[in-house]
């Protein structure tokens, strides 16, 4: 959990010119609050995974560190494939050919594999609470990213699942 927020913090830091600039929309009071909430939880959950007794020797151990691990190497490859891509072009290498939004995907698999490790049935609502507020997310950055790339995002759109799955083929890759 730890490395995992690490990782954010720094890819926030040496990163953030590679944003996309914003297109002006703006989020009801509600979906701001549940925003800023599902970031805070993920920092708080952070803090609490510290604390929290690992049941050594269960198989709830053994399967919260196989999904732990593949959050953790999952959201590391998503950081360097974003890292990588020039700015100005869309992220399509990597996991991003099987999902829109890996980041997202990995952290929740990151906090599920925490909560199993743990067997902790209150940990299990942070990847809840963080999957949920990732539906707000993914609408304003995919709003933000259709404004600022046009159609190029949007045939990615067309050709990428938004979650995780097979791409699909493209208008011009299908063979009829």
């Amino acid at each position: 959990m730890v490395p995992s927020l690490l990782l954010m913090l720094l890819s926030l830091c040496l990163f953030k010119e590679k944003r996309a600039p914003a297109t002006g929309m703006r989020l009801s009071k509600t979906k701001l609050s549940f925003c800023l909430l599902s970031k805070f939880i993920y920092f708080a959950a952070a803090i609490y995974s510290v604390f929290l007794p690992l049941k050594l020797g269960t198989i709830w151990f053994y399967a919260g560190l196989l999904i732990t691990l593949i959050g953790l190497v999952g959201s590391i490859m998503t950081v360097v494939n974003w890292a990588s891509t020039p700015a100005g072009k869309i992220v399509t290498r990597g996991l991003y050919r099987f999902s829109r939004h890996p980041i997202y995907v990995t952290e929740v698999l990151l906090l599920l594999g925490v909560s199993m490790a743990s067997a902790s049935w209150v940990f299990l609502l942070f990847p809840l609470i963080v999957g949920v507020g990732a539906v707000y997310f993914i609408k304003i950055e995919e709003a933000q990213c259709i404004g600022h790339y046009g159609n190029a995002y949007r045939e990615y759109m067309n050709t990428t699942p938004r979650w995780i799955g097979i791409p699909r083929a493209g208008e011009n890759d299908r063979e009829d």
